[in-house]
């Protein structure tokens, strides 16, 4: 590879000496919101929000006139069909931004809740109770929705926020963030309390990774390019998950109508979000005819079904590949299997797993028992689609993202999951001996 040209290298080092200008603006303004934020009462995050979901409603022409644009320069620069499924927007998803919005706001506050209170012999009263993280940054791609999901679980947990959505979803996220302005406006709220970075510029994304002192946590949200980059470049903390693998296991055991509705949902619903299913694991002792028929609906809907061993013969079914098993599809591809029990699943998952989502569909509960035992993914589920794997689905109205470490935040990052704890420590003249 030839050395970059000097003018090449000055114009890279100009592009990120004016990104790294504008994080610093951005974060010292946010700082200054987050000091409000922290206090805020729950009434005013309440009537943000509120006034934040009718902006969306009565300016949905606006949105969508600006996400068509979008998806008109996506088209031209040759985006798939999973990443374009994540940018569109129409009536029923605009519907669910401000169902969301109208969710988080009608959820408690956890800023201020206590965790635990317990005395001691020394006459001391010990509080824990929740607080802010203070300033989030969030770095998303092509979902436009995360403007408004990042933007309200911030508000509601007290914290100012950074927001860089993709190049290709600037029109669209534009348009929703001035929707999210307009709440804090009316509610009396600092604007920079939710401020989106207004340029495609990819500098600006490594200028909020290097913004130690602006930025108290960075919460990657895309495909495994953007988080690996961000886990492995920035230098704040990280809430994030690298891939969304997610496992169905059909057991012996499985009702066959269930588990026939199950597989096929958690693949075919939505293949561009993370709770899709990309492998298939079939108990080897599963009567054949309910094996040929979780084959033959994946087939019949379109799905790409790559498969070793016995289900390889199937019709329609294509030969696995070894780089087949572990894999984030992302599309109308799944890999399939067939495994030794319970057991033989779990190997597979602890082997490929991505500690996202894995779903068992059986009627043993031993098998169950066995299952959520066996694993350590953020997310279990029996005789439930994967495609579940939502905050809102899960009752926090929205999210960020899905957690897959083990530090603090895990699964659904809710509103709950964006603050700390303090304790509050209260004595009627106590002193050390």
């Amino acid at each position: 590879m030839r050395p970059a040209r000097p003018a090449a290298r000055r114009k890279a080092m100009k592009d990120m000496d004016e990104s790294a200008a504008l994080i610093a603006r951005m974060g010292a303004a946010a700082r200054t919101a987050s000091v409000t934020l922290a206090t805020a009462s729950a009434e005013r995050k309440h009537a943000a929000l509120i006034g934040a979901a009718e902006a969306i409603r009565q300016r949905a022409d606006e949105v969508l006139s600006a996400n068509a644009a979008d998806l008109d320069l996506a088209r031209k620069n040759g985006l798939g069909g999973a990443m374009l499924d994540r940018l569109r927007l129409d009536r029923d998803r605009l519907r669910g931004i401000e169902d969301g919005l109208r969710a988080v706001a009608e959820q408690p506050d956890p800023v201020g809740a206590v965790i635990a209170e317990w005395d001691r012999p020394t006459g001391l009263h010990i509080q824990r109770v929740r607080t802010p993280i203070g300033v989030l940054g969030v770095i998303y791609e092509s979902r436009p929705n995360v403007t408004a999901d990042a933007g309200a679980l911030a508000l509601k947990s007290g914290n100012a926020v950074i927001l860089r959505g993709g190049s290709e979803s600037l029109n669209s996220s534009v348009a929703i963030h001035d929707c999210m302005v307009r709440g804090l406006r009316q509610a009396g709220l600092p604007e920079d309390a939710i401020q989106l970075v207004p340029v495609r510029d990819r500098t600006a994304v490594s200028a909020m990774l290097q913004a130690q002192g602006l930025i108290d946590v960075i919460i990657p949200r895309g495909g495994k390019g953007l988080v690996g980059l961000v886990q492995r470049e920035a230098r704040v903390p990280v809430f994030a998950h690298l891939e969304g693998i997610c496992h169905v296991y059909v057991d012996a055991a499985a009702d066959p109508d269930i588990a026939r509705r199950v597989v096929l949902n958690a693949k075919t619903r939505r293949t561009g979000i993370c709770g899709a299913a990309e492998c298939l694991l079939i108990d080897r002792a599963a009567d054949r005819g309910l094996r040929e028929d979780l084959i033959a609906d994946l087939v019949a809907a379109g799905v790409e079904v790559r498969a070793e061993g016995a289900l390889a013969g199937l019709p329609g079914v294509v030969a696995a590949e070894d780089d087949d098993f572990g894999r984030e599809f992302l599309d109308m591809i799944i890999a399939a299997k067939l495994v030794d029990g319970v057991e033989g699943a779990i190997d597979h998952i602890r082997r490929f797993g991505s500690q996202h989502t894995e779903a068992v569909v059986t009627r043993d509960d031993r098998v169950a028992q066995r299952f959520f035992a066996g694993l350590d993914s953020a997310i279990l589920m029996r005789n439930a689609s994967t495609q579940f794997a939502d905050g809102g689905e899960f009752g926090m109205g929205a999210e960020i993202g899905i957690a897959t470490g083990k530090m603090h935040a895990r699964g659904p990052v809710g509103a709950e999951q964006l603050t700390s704890f303090k304790y509050l420590v209260t004595g009627k003249g106590a002193i050390r001996d």
